[in-house]
């Protein structure tokens, strides 16, 4: 029995003595693995607290829209890119709202608010159609060469056709006509490739294609 305390307090001495020499970094540690926890936590609260508020935002423009309210729609899309710009709703919100007051005659701000999402929209998917908005609203305004920077950029395969046919429908207004026929020719070209299922696109689409390459004929 003796033997066996004589052992324990040894063992004891020696853990005292690992302590005197780590107990400091250990603590240490310890503290910074639950700041760290912490700090996560409070990371995801803030996010989800951001995402529900942004998502109300986000239903509210929706409504402004249906009621076709472009003042109201670009208010509340202007508060949603200003507090919440790196949820998806702001994007979202930047597409809709844009619609409504391009209809409504404010072309300006609409094209402001596709030119942020074109830029900032957190989706890929959504920056690609603002680009393609953003470029089809400059090329109405007859800034062909502005319309022509945002194609410049390689869009999601999905987007391809309808990126081809507006540089097509811009080069032709540019009287370029032979560029105008290489860019259907790609329009086709991308939308054969992908198939009618996964271009998103009826055949229609492709007949439209077709005839807008056609009306070229041999222009060179």
């Amino acid at each position: 029995m003796a033997a066996y305390d004589l052992e324990e307090q040894e063992q004891l001495d020696e853990l005292k003595t690992w302590w005197k020499m780590h107990g400091n970094l250990v603590t240490s540690i310890a503290l910074a693995v639950a700041l760290v926890a912490a700090a996560w936590q409070g990371w995801n609260w803030w996010q989800r607290k951001q995402s529900a508020e942004a998502s109300a935002l986000f239903a509210a423009v929706q409504q402004a829209v249906a009621a076709q309210d472009a003042k109201r729609s670009r208010d509340l899309s202007g508060e949603l890119i200003g507090k919440y710009s790196g949820t998806d709703y702001a994007g979202m919100a930047a597409l809709l709202s844009a619609r409504t007051l391009a209809d409504s005659g404010d072309v300006k701000t609409a094209s402001a608010q596709l030119a942020w999402a074109a830029e900032n929209a957190k989706d890929v998917a959504l920056r690609d159609l603002a680009r393609l908005r953003y470029a089809a609203a400059l090329a109405d305004e007859k800034d062909y060469e502005g319309a022509l920077k945002q194609l410049a950029t390689e869009p999601a395969t999905s987007f391809g056709p309808r990126y081809a046919e507006l540089k097509g429908d811009i080069l032709g207004a540019q009287g370029k006509l032979a560029e105008a026929k290489a860019a259907y020719e790609s329009a086709l070209a991308k939308f054969d490739q992908l198939g009618k299922a996964e271009a998103g696109h009826s055949p229609a689409y492709r007949d439209v294609l077709q005839t807008k390459l056609d009306s070229l004929g041999s222009a060179k």
